[in-house]
């Protein structure tokens, strides 16, 4: 079967410092990846070079079959759907409408329709628990709300292959905990997922497999048990970590140990 995104050999450099170096992934159905590693690792920079929006100096994205740095914006839309850390909309949109942005590929499909649009935002917003904002202006909602509505939008685009950056930035402990749930939700109906994390513990919690990018290179690659580990994270991160047990789920639990 062939994955929803393959990524090889992948270089970029900008202003002559590589900042992605000689990094090859792949996501496929059904699963979700983490992305991990410290500030300036270069994670979203690879993040908008595996959405095709950023291109590379060397090194090849694909999703499925097709060279993605050769789709239209709107063939990229069908395949994929990305949330960026920016969120901010001056113009006063309201949810709504943000939220509808996520149907735009589907505007010329003769199969598609006006109430499959409307189902599938409402759906988006009440998964997301902003269905009673639907008619504010998204620039008045607070930060967490914010990014609440613009992963909507996401869920809305209705892609098989989703790329978040960051996704919990902002949000409160019970609505990072709704966020994780609908990440797994999205791929146990078949959709790839690929997620920037800074927090080790959700990523720990939410993905199959953990990427670990520092220096702009692949360092390490496998479940959050293989790769969660005290020694590795805590040079990584510059400061003493422990790994320990979950209470209560077979996954690892990352402390400071101080």
């Amino acid at each position: 079967m062939t994955d929803l995104l393959s990524a090889t050999d992948l270089v970029v450099t900008i202003d002559g410092k590589q900042i992605i170096d000689n990094v090859s992934l792949s996501q496929s159905a059904g699963s979700v990846t983490a992305v991990i590693g410290p500030n300036g690792a270069g994670k979203s920079t690879l993040l908008a070079v595996l959405a095709a929006d950023r291109p590379t100096t060397s090194g090849s994205v694909r999703f499925g079959e097709a060279d993605a740095g050769l789709l239209s914006p709107l063939d990229r839309a069908r395949h994929r759907s990305v949330l960026r850390q920016t969120r901010a909309f001056d113009i006063p949109f309201n949810v709504w409408d943000v939220v509808m942005m996520g149907r735009h590929p589907y505007r010329r499909d003769p199969s598609n329709s006006r109430a499959a649009d409307d189902r599938a935002v409402t759906d988006a917003l009440e998964r997301c628990d902003v269905l009673d904002f639907r008619d504010r202006v998204f620039a008045s909602l607070s930060g967490g709300e914010q990014a609440r509505v613009s992963m909507a939008r996401v869920l809305a685009q209705e892609s098989p292959l989703v790329l978040l950056d960051e996704p919990s930035g902002g949000l409160d402990v019970g609505h990072e905990v709704l966020l994780l749930k609908q990440l797994r939700l999205l791929a146990e109906q078949g959709c790839g997922v690929v997620a920037v994390f800074h927090d080790l513990n959700s990523a720990a919690a939410v993905a199959d497999r953990i990427v670990v990018l520092h220096k702009g290179r692949l360092v390490a690659t496998g479940t959050p048990r293989e790769v969660l580990v005290d020694h590795t994270i805590s040079e990584m991160y510059g400061q003493p970590l422990r790994v320990l047990d979950h209470p209560f789920r077979d996954i690892p639990l990352v402390l400071p140990d101080t």
